[in-house]
């Protein structure tokens, strides 16, 4: 997880990132589209739950709630910095999701 965190001083994201931390990624650094677009073609339960995310930044809580039950997580409650927090330990293996 501190790898990750500090890759975020870096122009890319690491290449091995999958898709939804690689969005993960793209969100902390301000990329709404960029983050949307790479995880809106992955099919996974992970990259739903990013997406959900996503949508929650953008304000649309009814699509984020879809995302949600896609990815089988309830839907956040918390600050968005203490769920992409909590998505970035899931994904990077560092908290059970």
């Amino acid at each position: 997880m501190a790898a990750f965190i500090a890759s975020l001083d870096d122009a890319a994201p690491a290449p091995e990132l999958g898709a939804p931390l690689t969005g993960l990624w793209w969100a902390a650094k301000g990329d709404w589209d960029r983050a949307h677009r790479i995880v809106q073609d992955d099919n996974s339960r992970e990259a739903a739950w990013v997406h959900a995310y996503l949508h929650r930044v953008e304000g649309d809580l009814g699509n984020a709630g879809y995302w949600y039950r896609q990815a089988g997580q309830p839907v956040a409650k918390d600050s968005l910095e203490a769920e992409w927090q909590r998505i970035a330990n899931a994904l990077s293996g560092s908290a059970p999701a």
